[in-house]
């Protein structure tokens, strides 16, 4: 089991606050992305529960029980850093042996533990190399490997995939989401990029100045945006929001629209433009339109789209695709 529950958990720094007042439920067994951008207060609320810091005020629960003030090491949890933290003179079995050896379990045990956490990571042709001798996602399998073996009640990842190139992040982030089906196991991971939370998340908590914004599927968060802020941190490329007379005459202080859901004519639309620069990706075209009075509106298009620099052009969302928010930012 590995239920989590923070209750009104709030923490100061002297006399400044970082997370107001923060109240959420983690499932047995949920994956839970925590995301929004640096400085809202993810990493902190992560060690809160981790216990690497204390709470200022609140409780925090792991299956009923209050660990609020329990010490780190008692909470049955295990941690992934961004900062791989392998011992370099210690071969891949010892790094991922050596938590079982600080808590002197059997050499039996520490084999068989060792042999599991390997296979699952698909390290066992690795064993006996130096952390030097790997990649940088190897070394990061290593320490979620050292993660395993203490069979924790949830695992927590502090952006572990940052010191990655791009390619080896989208190769970790199919490891890990596959891991957490295996392990059905409890995951609290930490991130800034809404990609990683959109593709790894059960659930995604968006935080701002340390206060939750919006909870939900990232379907939900997608398609049912809160606020303005949610909207316009979920999705890529951000959505458009456009105010004054247009958003008023859908009857909103300000409307959005995604990329994606702009349609492209060269004559007739609610937007007229011109175009500026065009990101050609192959199965996509970012279009980015400067329409007077509103400034840049990005369009997602197909990949074979034909545009010119400095046309005129004509945008229009597509029908029931326009999302309207009122004076105070909040979803109509």
């Amino acid at each position: 089991m590995g239920s989590i529950t923070l209750d009104h958990v709030n923490k100061s720094f002297g006399g400044v606050t970082v997370i107001p007042d923060v109240s959420l439920d983690i499932k047995d067994g949920e994956f839970v992305v925590f995301v929004g951008p640096s400085g809202c207060g993810k990493s902190t609320l992560l060690r809160l529960i981790a216990g690497l810091e204390d709470v200022s005020g609140g409780k925090i629960s792991i299956d009923g029980d209050d660990i609020t003030k329990t010490a780190p090491a008692q909470r049955k949890l295990s941690m992934v850093f961004q900062s791989y933290a392998l011992y370099p003179h210690m071969s891949v079995r010892g790094n991922i042996a050596f938590p079982l050896k600080m808590e002197k379990a059997s050499k039996e045990k520490i084999e068989q533990s060792v042999a599991n956490a390997a296979s699952i990571l698909n390290l066992t042709d690795y064993l006996d190399r130096k952390p030097r001798q790997l990649s940088g996602g190897q070394r990061q399998r290593v320490a979620i490997g050292r993660a395993i073996v203490r069979q924790p009640k949830a695992f927590l990842f502090d952006e572990p995939l940052s010191n990655l190139d791009a390619a080896l992040r989208v190769n970790m982030r199919l490891e890990i989401s596959e891991l957490h089906k295996k392990l059905n196991t409890t995951m609290v991971y930490v991130t800034h990029d809404q990609v990683e939370a959109m593709t790894m998340a059960d659930k995604i908590v968006v935080l701002n100045a340390g206060k939750i914004e919006q909870v939900g599927s990232p379907i939900e968060l997608y398609t049912k945006p809160a606020n303005l802020f949610v909207a316009g941190f979920i999705g890529s490329p951000k959505m458009n929001f456009i105010e004054g007379e247009i958003a008023k005459g859908q009857g909103a202080a300000t409307i959005g629209v995604r990329p994606e859901h702009l349609q492209l004519a060269r004559e007739g639309g609610m937007l007229t433009g011109t175009v500026g620069v065009a990101e050609h990706l192959g199965s996509d075209t970012f279009v980015h339109v400067n329409v007077a009075g509103v400034g840049q509106i990005t369009a997602r298009l197909p990949g074979d789209m034909p545009v010119t620099h400095g046309e005129t052009v004509h945008l229009t969302p597509q029908e029931g695709r326009i999302y309207k928010f009122d004076a105070r930012g909040l979803a109509i």
